[in-house]
């Protein structure tokens, strides 16, 4: 009996199955604070861009009599 929980022990102390998942937890948050990064620095810039694109669009499709 103490035998094979000896041997559980090592086994789930050998896994790597936990240590992947906490690596793709750590990559995913890596990814996610990258993102808010460039969305806090850019973020403006963006919004005008896209806003400038729609009313280009808008205008174009306003003015084409179809």
């Amino acid at each position: 009996m103490l035998l094979k929980l000896w041997a559980k022990k090592e086994a789930f102390v050998r896994s790597e199955e936990g240590a992947t998942a906490i690596e793709y937890g750590l990559i995913a948050a890596g990814i996610a604070v990258a993102i808010s990064a460039v969305v806090f620095t850019f973020g403006d810039e963006l919004r005008e861009m896209f806003s400038d694109t729609a009313t280009a669009i808008a205008e174009r499709d306003d003015g084409s009599g179809g």
